[in-house]
């Protein structure tokens, strides 16, 4: 992945569409995780794609170029998510048909919605898409500690809730 992003930061369009390609079901489960509606979905990975385009050549370090897309995409999330906050409220919950059905993907997104809105984002990163703690701090601005302690609330509050159910 490395040589993809020099590529790219060189100009070479063809190595951003296939780094944009290796990432693309990494975005799709993140942005669900976050927007649960195809059409902001599909904004999200959109604004992203553009602005990592445009911004590639500030990457100082190809070996963070998943953690630095990663943060652009959970920024757009979060603008898209505040502005239909703002102008028609959040529905709250996931209708049929609105998220991908994977093999186990349903599942965990069915756990995740056990959790409290700050702690899905980081499991999704952590467990879903295999980022470790100090990763996930540095994308979503956090002490490593804050994010391990959420991990572990996160785990407990999951096997009450399995063992209830």
């Amino acid at each position: 992945m490395n040589t993809l992003v020099k590529r790219a930061q060189r100009g070479d369009a063809e190595a951003f569409i296939s780094l944009m390609e290796e990432c693309r079901m990494s975005f799709r489960r993140i942005a669900y995780g976050y927007l649960r509606n195809d059409e902001d979905v599909a904004d999200a990975i959109q604004d992203t794609i553009l602005d990592a385009f445009e911004h590639i050549g500030s990457l100082k370090k190809a070996e963070y170029f998943k953690t630095w897309v990663t943060r652009i995409l959970i920024n757009n999330c979060t603008r898209t998510y505040r502005k239909n906050k703002k102008s028609a409220g959040m529905v709250q919950g996931m209708e049929e048909g609105e998220y991908d059905r994977g093999n186990s993907d349903v599942e965990f997104r069915e756990l995740l919605l056990e959790l409290p809105e700050e702690s899905r984002t980081i499991f999704q990163l952590y467990f879903g898409e295999q980022f470790t703690t100090k990763e996930i701090a540095e994308i979503l601005g956090m002490k490593e500690s804050t994010v391990k302690s959420r991990i572990h609330r996160g785990k407990q509050q999951l096997r009450a809730s399995l063992q209830v159910g």
